[in-house]
């Protein structure tokens, strides 16, 4: 029997920005449970994100690698959040899937 738990799926709100954005690195890093080896920030509701709050996904990630865990993000494709996500590179640096149960049905990550 495996001791790695399922993947673990964070529904982050509509906007994400300033006013928001350490409540989004939080509600990510308390996720970080021993076991937990995915991560999947579920942007697919998500329609507005500010460079604090890709900030905030990107020093997620770091926390979560420091974890064991990789985090994926979830984005809908041809949207505002997931063009920006593309722009900025960050797409380049984290798995980005079009829903979070194709994210969740990934290859977990090796290791």
């Amino acid at each position: 029997m495996s001791d790695q738990l399922s993947p673990v799926i964070i529904t982050l709100p509509p906007e994400i920005d300033i006013t928001n954005a350490d409540e989004v690195l939080e509600l990510i890093t308390a996720a970080c449970a021993p076991g937990v080896t995915v991560l999947i920030a579920d942007l697919t509701g998500t329609t507005f994100c500010d460079s604090g709050g890709l900030q905030r996904l990107v020093q997620a990630s770091h926390k979560a690698a420091a974890a064991g865990a990789e985090l994926r993000l979830a984005i809908s494709p041809g949207g505002a959040v997931s063009r920006v996500i593309e722009l900025t590179g960050i797409s380049e640096r984290l798995p980005v899937y079009s829903s979070a149960e194709l994210a969740a049905a990934s290859a977990p990550p090796p290791g």
